[in-house]
């Protein structure tokens, strides 16, 4: 099978490259300059009409969405190589049920913080309470998580899945927005041991850990 997949640096596309390398797999990684505005070249907008990343190209066929090329992956390749639940057990739909949170639900508070008060944004959309109150809710999301990871190791039980891979990429970007684990030791130990992985220096690159 043929693989390639459109990114950037420190980008939506980073939890597909650390996916990928913890997965093992061949493929050509092309990175895009955002600044440079490449995501909007008629080229790209050809394979992804919505211009951004990451979009993995599967023997010609674009897919799109982060979450959607996560998931894809572990059926695809992660059951075999013991790093996603395999159909028709009770670990699936957890695995699916927890990736699919971070991004509809977490994910979606942390854009709407940076939409109320992020540098990048023009300061006529900045907005303090929403911003407040969007961080209380991002605590309160936190507490959940970290009431799971109290009684596991994992999201999914005993071992390491792309679950916690997908997980772990959210919560780490929305620390550099902003958000503290401060108050959730569990969430904080899981994501320290996540940046001990090979998968998490692939994709993040220099970063330093968060936590």
């Amino acid at each position: 099978m043929s693989l390639k997949l459109f990114a950037a640096p420190m980008s939506s596309a980073t939890p597909v490259v650390c996916a990928l390398a913890e997965l093992d797999l061949d493929c050509e990684i092309v990175m895009l300059d955002l600044q440079a505005g490449e995501q909007k070249r008629p080229a790209y907008l050809a394979i992804n009409p919505h211009g951004v990343v990451p979009t993995l190209v599967v023997d010609g066929t674009p897919l799109f969405e982060t979450v959607e090329i996560l998931q894809w992956l572990g059926e695809t390749y992660g059951v075999e190589r013991g790093l996603w639940p395999a159909a028709g057990t009770p670990e699936r739909l957890t695995a699916l049920s927890w990736s699919g949170w971070i991004y509809a639900s977490y994910g979606a508070l942390v854009g709407t913080l940076n939409f109320a008060r992020s540098p990048h944004v023009d300061a006529a959309l900045h907005h303090p309470p929403l911003a407040a109150e969007v961080l209380r809710r991002l605590d309160a999301a936190l507490g959940r998580l970290d009431a799971r990871l109290a009684a596991r190791p994992f999201l999914l039980g005993d071992a390491y899945s792309l679950a916690d891979l997908t997980v772990a990429c959210v919560v780490t970007y929305s620390l550099y927005c902003g958000v503290s684990v401060e108050g959730h030791p569990h969430v904080r130990d899981w994501l320290r041991g996540f940046y001990t992985r090979p998968a998490y220096a692939r994709g993040w690159g220099d970063a330093p850990p968060m936590v």
